[in-house]
C-alpha cells in the first residue's frame, strides 16, 4: 500500500522516514525530495530494488541511475582513483547540485545497469533526503517521473506519474531552488574533468575551483553561463539523450550513459 507523509509536520516526518527506511530494506522504491527535483530511490546494493526503480520509470538498463550519498567521505567507499580536482569539486559543492561520474570500487557487488565500471555520485542539499540517506545508506535515485515526462517538482506530481509503484512518498513541499533543473554532471574518469550536462551549477562556478575543467562544447577556457537542460550529445554506442531535465545522459569515456 502506498503512503504519503507531510514532512513539514515533525511527527509525520519521523513516521515517514521510518516507513521509507523500512520500504528500502524490503527492496521497494520510495519518492524523496532533493534540492533540485523529487527523486525515486531504491537500495543501491539490491539489483532487485534497482530493477524495480527502472521499471517504475519505464526505462532500461542502458540508463543506470546515479547514487545519492549522505556525506562527502562516502565518496571513497564507492569510487576509486578519485582525481584531486574531483575531490576539490566535491568538497566545494557537496551537499549541492553537482554529480560526479567516477570509477566505481571494483569490490562492490551492486548492479545499477550498464554502468561499465563507473558510478555517478551526488550528495543532495536537502535535510529530509540526508536524514533518509543516513538511515538507509547510499540510494540509487533518479528523477521521480516516467521516462519522457517532466521531472516532478512536487510529491503530487511524482505520485501522478508513478502512482502505486512507489511504497512511500516523502512530501517536503515544492522544489524551487533549482527551478526544476537537475544537477550539473561532471565526468571525472579522465585526466581532465569534463562537464557533460549543465544544470544548477554554472561552468563559471566550477572553474572557480577547477580552472581547467572543460565545458560541454569542449571549450577548455572562457565558456558561457550554464544553460538549463543543455546536454552533451550522445556518443556512438552510448544510447540516446534522456528526455527530462534531470535525466540527461552523462557518457563516461564513450563507454555508456549515466543518468541523473
Amino acid at each position: 500500500m502506498t503512503t504519503s507523509y507531510d514532512c513539514s509536520d515533525p511527527l509525520q516526518r519521523r513516521e515517514g522516514l521510518t516507513a521509507a527506511q523500512r520500504a528500502v530494506s524490503l527492496k521497494q522504491v520510495v519518492v524523496l525530495p532533493t534540492d533540485t527535483v523529487y527523486g525515486i530511490g531504491a537500495d543501491a546494493f539490491s539489483p532487485q530494488a534497482v530493477a524495480t526503480l527502472l521499471a517504475s520509470k519505464g526505462r532500461g538498463r542502458n540508463m543506470p541511475p546515479p547514487v545519492l550519498i549522505p556525506r562527502v567521505q562516502t565518496l571513497d567507499g564507492l569510487a576509486t582513483d578519485v582525481l584531486p580536482d574531483a575531490r576539490r569539486l566535491a568538497e566545494a559543492f557537496w551537499p549541492g547540485g553537482l554529480t560526479l561520474i567516477c570509477h566505481s570500487q571494483p569490490s562492490l557487488t551492486w548492479d545499477l545497469g550498464d554502468a561499465l565500471g563507473t558510478v555517478a555520485l551526488r550528495m543532495p542539499d536537502d535535510e529530509v533526503a540526508l536524514e533518509l540517506l543516513t538511515l538507509t545508506g547510499p540510494l540509487a535515485v533518479s528523477s521521480a517521473n516516467r521516462t519522457g515526462q517532466p521531472a516532478a517538482t512536487t510529491a503530487a506530481e511524482a505520485a501522478g506519474q508513478l502512482a502505486e509503484s512507489v511504497a512511500v512518498y516523502l512530501d517536503a513541499g515544492p522544489r524551487t531552488a533549482g527551478g526544476g533543473t537537475g544537477s550539473t554532471i561532471v565526468d571525472a574518469t579522465g585526466e581532465t574533468l569534463r562537464v557533460v550536462r549543465q544544470g544548477t551549477l554554472s561552468l563559471e562556478r566550477l572553474r572557480e575551483v577547477v580552472p581547467g575543467i572543460v565545458g560541454i562544447d569542449g571549450d577548455p577556457g572562457g565558456g558561457t553561463p550554464a544553460e538549463s537542460g543543455k546536454v552533451a550529445p550522445a556518443e556512438p554506442g552510448s544510447g540516446t539523450p534522456a528526455e527530462s531535465v534531470d535525466d540527461a545522459p552523462a557518457v563516461s569515456g564513450g563507454s555508456g550513459p549515466f543518468t541523473s
